[in-house]
């Protein structure tokens, strides 16, 4: 088992709870509920109180429209009137709710279409409306949490485009959006006020976080809430229509966001017909799972199969959220946390679950019990800005649910596997183990490595960088164009030649050991650059928690690093396309001497660019070591960074075929390779810094 830092661990210190007790322990402590004593009276019983019927005619007409006034009237206040008083707004919205359901019950799916179709068009997913319908009349409890979750999610994005005819900037929480003024100027503040009881605080019922949270057991969630969201979605639609009518406005969209591309995050294979029976035993016997959340599970195979890959991973995410926050509460001793918090609380949520810190400053001991790999994979998921996110974006109708990508679903899928097993008992563990799917999987889990953090990231540019730099075309240049620049020469190229074979000789003396291609060598052969650049590359460099300073560093660098690729790419194309029109006599007479120029200041950009990228190669395997810098020490290195980046921005300004600045290029490149030299000199780049710290003997 890996540990944060990279370090190997059979077993993790767990205090009182060992590693192999566990998983009994979880089997020996079953749940009843996730749900806190106050939010599972409000969800389960608050709605129920009122006995009283509720005329289905006095809350829709026949034509299907809403009449607000009579739900609006079951929303009630705290004497003061200064907060929505949410347990007896619940109590008397409950009849309502009743009969909304039993009413669309009643309907077939033509008159459902006649009456409500139309007015679910604003939401940009009407077809998921028909689906819910469905899954209330098959009352299959899974079914219906997951069309909550969907209705809530297409619901949220559908009120964000709202917000955006009057607003500026959507709101990235919904209890924000619902408590905008720009929500309450279409809509009005009373039906504002009802949306807030169902799905906008803690002290309500707020259906969206329990369910996308996973704390709602598919029982727990009354049928009939998600009947009166479906009512709600079309009174909304009503009421905007009549908005944009007298506004004259228009409705736009947002696009959907598309996910990134997943091949480098595909590390698991298809979930085949030879590892799917195996997870529908595993589901059955890991302690890891809850048993009344057992349903979720199984229908999130079932939607699998059926190529329902959104809906496999709406009901995965939370499942996965509700076993390890479970853990978590099992490995740090805070068993309050499994439960829903009250509204003076935050919920226990993956940010708190995957933190490398408890609330209370002491270390979380889950990391450590799951280990760095899938620390990783989960962090990879959910966690990285430039991720997948899925869990966030789907939460919040960012995605659109008929594209969401098989190969999401499936790696989801393939981790969820390889995490239950942890939690299956020895005996039938190992018969499972001897199918070779699963030994596969349980070995590509254990070796999964960070794809989307900052560091993987960086490493990925380098190379890609050290490619492009590599394709350069400078064999292929006419020999009487090569000539020509040859004898045309330039001091400041003598003297900046003259600085990188200083400098690079400096680098070449802080190589690691078992990367000194060059032993006994005052410097490094050009040719022998890329393989360095690549090997530093493949260094394991802890990636795990890292903190703000690398995080700052790991930014500048990818910056300088995308603008070095940058200026490799436009050099590339404008070598190419000078030489063509070279060798075709196009070139007039200040444009043949504009491409001498640029040919004499290739043969210099070329080394300075692999130097650059050397540098950053280096102090990447480094990164760490800036801890030991001083404030002032740290603001210096950021300050150096910071310049070699200004060159490389006025780089690609001076190298673009509209400027063809080649001179100018050469002064700016003298002026930072002395930069690079004397702070070289100073001895404070993070290279120096792990020598000193080696030389010492810190680790």
């Amino acid at each position: 088992m890996l540990c944060p830092g990279g370090t190997t661990r059979r077993r993790p210190d767990l205090g009182a709870v060992g590693y192999d007790s566990l998983g009994q322990m979880l089997l020996e402590d079953p749940i009843a509920t996730c749900l806190s004593p106050s939010v599972y009276d409000m969800i389960c019983k608050f709605g129920f109180e009122v006995r009283e019927t509720c005329d289905i005619n006095s809350i829709v007409t026949q034509r299907g429209e809403v009449c607000w006034k009579t739900i609006t009237d079951c929303v009630i206040y705290t004497q003061s009137a200064q907060s929505l008083d949410y347990p007896g707004s619940v109590r008397l919205l409950g009849p309502v709710c009743e009969a909304v359901h039993s009413h669309l019950l009643s309907l077939t799916k033509e008159q459902f279409e006649i009456c409500y179709t139309p007015w679910l068009q604003w939401t940009a997913f009407p077809e998921l409306f028909p689906e819910i319908l469905d899954a209330l009349e098959s009352l299959q409890s899974p079914a219906i949490s997951l069309s909550l979750m969907k209705l809530t999610a297409c619901l949220e994005r559908a009120l964000g485009d709202v917000f955006l005819l009057n607003g500026k900037e959507c709101p990235f929480l919904l209890r924000d959006l619902l408590a905008s003024e720009e929500l309450a100027q279409v809509f009005g503040q009373s039906v504002m006020d009802v949306l807030k009881v169902f799905l906008g605080s803690p002290r309500g019922l707020n259906l969206r976080n329990i369910l996308w949270h996973g704390f709602a057991s598919p029982h727990e969630v009354p049928l009939k809430y998600c009947s009166m969201m479906t009512l709600l979605t079309a009174g909304l639609g009503q009421l905007l229509k009549s908005y944009l009518r007298q506004t004259k406005f228009a409705l736009v969209h947002r696009p959907f966001r598309a996910l990134p591309d997943l091949e480098d995050l595909a590390v698991f294979p298809d979930m085949t017909s030879e590892v799917l029976p195996v997870l529908e035993e595993v589901m059955k016997k890991s302690t890891f799972i809850l048993k009344i959340m057992l349903p979720y599970w199984e229908e999130a195979l079932i939607r699998f199969k059926a190529h329902r890959f959104a809906d496999c991973a709406v009901l995965l995410l939370p499942q996965l959220e509700t076993g390890l926050r479970r853990v978590f509460a099992v490995v740090n001793k805070c068993p309050r946390r499994l439960l829903t918090a009250e509204s003076t609380a935050l919920y226990t949520t993956f940010d708190e679950i995957l933190a490398k810190h408890l609330s209370d400053g002491k270390l979380n001991q889950l990391p450590l019990f799951l280990g760095e790999p899938a620390m990783e994979f989960l962090w990879d998921f959910l966690n990285h800005q430039e991720g997948p996110r899925v869990r966030d974006h789907l939460s919040h109708g960012e995605i659109s649910f008929p594209e969401f990508p098989k190969e999401a679903a499936n790696q989801l899928l393939a981790f969820s596997t390889v995490l239950l097993l942890r939690f299956v008992d020895e005996g039938p563990l190992s018969v499972l183990k001897e199918k070779a799917a699963i030994r596969s999987l349980v070995g590509l889990a254990e070796s999964y490595r960070a794809h989307l953090h900052p560091v993987s990231q960086l490493r990925k540019q380098v190379l890609s960088c050290e490619k492009s730099l590599g394709a350069w075309p400078l064999l292929s240049l006419p020999t009487e164009a090569e000539e020509a620049a040859r004898l045309e020469g330039h001091s400041e190229t003598d003297a900046c030649n003259s600085l990188l074979t200083e400098i690079m000789s400096e680098l070449c003396h802080h190589l690691p050991e078992d990367h000194r291609v060059a032993r006994g060598l005052d410097s490094l052969p050009a040719e022998k650059w890329p393989q360095v650049i690549r090997e530093l590359c493949s260094t394991p460099v802890p990636t795990l928690f890292c903190p703000r300073t690398v995080l700052e560093v790991l930014t500048v660098l990818r910056n300088i690093t995308a603008h070095c690729a940058r200026v490799s790419s436009q050099v590339a194309a404008s070598a190419e396309l000078r030489q063509r029109q070279w060798v075709e006599r196009r070139l007039r007479s200040r444009q043949r001497q504009t491409y001498l120029h640029m040919l004499s200041s290739i043969k210099l950009l070329s080394p300075v660019l692999y130097l650059i990228l050397l540098l950053i190669a280096l102090e990447l395997v480094n990164i760490h070591v800036v801890h030991g810098k001083n404030t002032c020490e740290y603001q210096q290195y950021l300050k150096f960074l910071k310049s070699i980046l200004q060159y490389t921005e006025n780089l690609v300004v001076y190298t673009s075929q509209e400027r063809n600045k080649w001179n100018e290029a050469i002064v700016l490149t003298r002026t930072a390779l002395l930069k690079i030299w004397t702070f070289s000199e100073k001895k404070q780049m993070l290279i120096h810094l792990a020598g000193k710290s080696a030389s010492k003997g810190v680790p």
